[in-house]
């Protein structure tokens, strides 16, 4: 099983931008939870053959459910938002799919900020509950800063009053009355003579079909650090006209789509996306309440591509901050818990899904709640194991991408 694991994980990863996977390949070592983010294809791998949940009804499942899969962003109605973030694992599930991943990411998440394990297992009931008492009422809500409290309620308006080109500071530096993305080996690095040229030509084509495709013009591309598991995939931070001037630009993520990582393990067949990309897009509006600025497909001969707004990883709140209290933290995990539940009748009833009925019988329902946080505790206990396995073969030198 040791060597299964350590070469799942290299087999997954092949291909990847050498550069940028060593950094996910140190984030992984540095981290259980960040291991846990990176392996979303050997937890699911682990949850088919090791784990015999109970029938759940089918769902739009997000697929990747963790604790920082949870954001602020601004909605393509400028609104500014607070939901689940992130659809590149998007699929037809078993909705206890979702939920025993994001009880596991509590469990070891709460170990990494250091909390006993009796909190834990409060954080991982109080989300329990919260998803199961918002199923069952059966209608779907949404978070912005008007209805938000906490913790939530603070990032939302600080997202709120944060000015576009106080952002672009952060980002960019301004030459010569011009843009350009900073490349501090963080957050942006180089991007080739070749794949800036490919990068303008996806976002011409997909200018070219718009009204205003002016917005579009692409002022300059970097390659793009962000996130965990996707680290090392074909990613750009794109600076473009927008709306004119220093201050008016904007920047865009552009990611390339892959198939999900659920899809090897699930009886339950899934439609035929057109594309990965416009799977990614089409559950993304599917789920979210309101979509991401600017989230749109963009295809080429060769790949798709998920195009929206920048969404800065800041715009999260995570467990481990020191300014969160005790009290602080099951607000926060009450609120997940109902977003994920408002995402899934959000989508019943659509291409498979199941229907509202069956969602609210499923939330009053008490059987399935301690079999489903034992299986956590189970996965958490596995992740924990194959993350040492993993470090143990990074530290000897079996995951150095440069010598290779």
């Amino acid at each position: 099983m040791a060597t299964d694991a350590v070469v799942q994980i290299r087999s997954f990863n092949a291909g990847r931008d050498p550069q940028r996977l060593a950094m996910k390949y140190q984030k992984m070592r540095a981290s259980t939870f960040a291991f846990l983010r990176a392996t979303c294809h050997l937890f699911y791998q682990r949850l088919a053959t090791q784990e015999r949940l109970k029938d759940a009804p089918l769902v739009w499942a997000c697929g990747d459910l963790h604790l920082e899969n949870f954001g602020s962003y601004k909605g393509s109605n400028g609104q500014v938002y607070f939901d689940l973030n992130d659809f590149d694992e998007a699929a037809l599930a078993p909705a206890n799919w979702d939920l025993v991943r994001m009880l596991a990411s509590i469990e070891i998440g709460a170990m990494d900020a250091g909390l006993k394990s009796k909190r834990a297992q409060v954080l991982c009931q109080a989300f329990v509950q919260a998803y199961a008492e918002a199923l069952s009422l059966g209608k779907s809500y949404w978070l912005e800063r008007e209805t938000a409290t906490g913790p939530i309620h603070h990032l939302l308006s600080d997202l709120r009053e944060r000015k576009r080109s106080a952002f672009l500071d952060t980002r960019t530096d301004v030459r010569g009355g011009k843009r350009a993305i900073r490349l501090d080996g963080k957050k942006a690095l180089p991007a080739s003579a070749q794949e800036r040229k490919h990068v303008k030509a996806l976002i011409s084509s997909y200018a070219s079909t718009l009204s205003t495709p002016g917005f579009y013009r692409v002022l300059d591309v970097a390659r793009r650090i962000a996130g965990t598991g996707s680290l090392g995939l074909e990613r750009y931070m794109v600076l473009v006209q927008g709306k004119g001037g220093v201050d008016g630009n904007y920047l865009l993520d552009l990611k390339r789509a892959v198939p999900s990582s659920l899809t090897p393990y699930l009886k339950t067949k899934q439609p035929r996306w057109p594309s990965e990309g416009q799977r990614v897009v089409t559950l993304q509006q599917r789920i979210q309440a309101v979509p991401m600025a600017f989230l749109n497909s963009i295809e080429d001969a060769k790949a798709s591509y998920v195009l929206r707004a920048l969404q800065p990883s800041e715009d999260r709140i995570r467990i481990s901050e020191s300014t969160l209290a005790p009290g602080g933290q099951e607000d926060l995990i009450h609120a997940m818990g109902q977003m994920v539940a408002w995402a899934h009748l959000r989508t019943c009833a659509r291409q498979g899904s199941a229907g509202a009925d069956e969602l609210i019988a499923f939330g009053k329902r008490k059987a399935w709640r301690s079999p489903l946080l034992a299986s956590a505790k189970r996965c958490a206990q596995q992740v924990r194991q194959d993350a040492v396995l993993f470090n143990q073969a990074y530290d000897r030198g079996e995951f150095d991408v440069h010598s290779s």
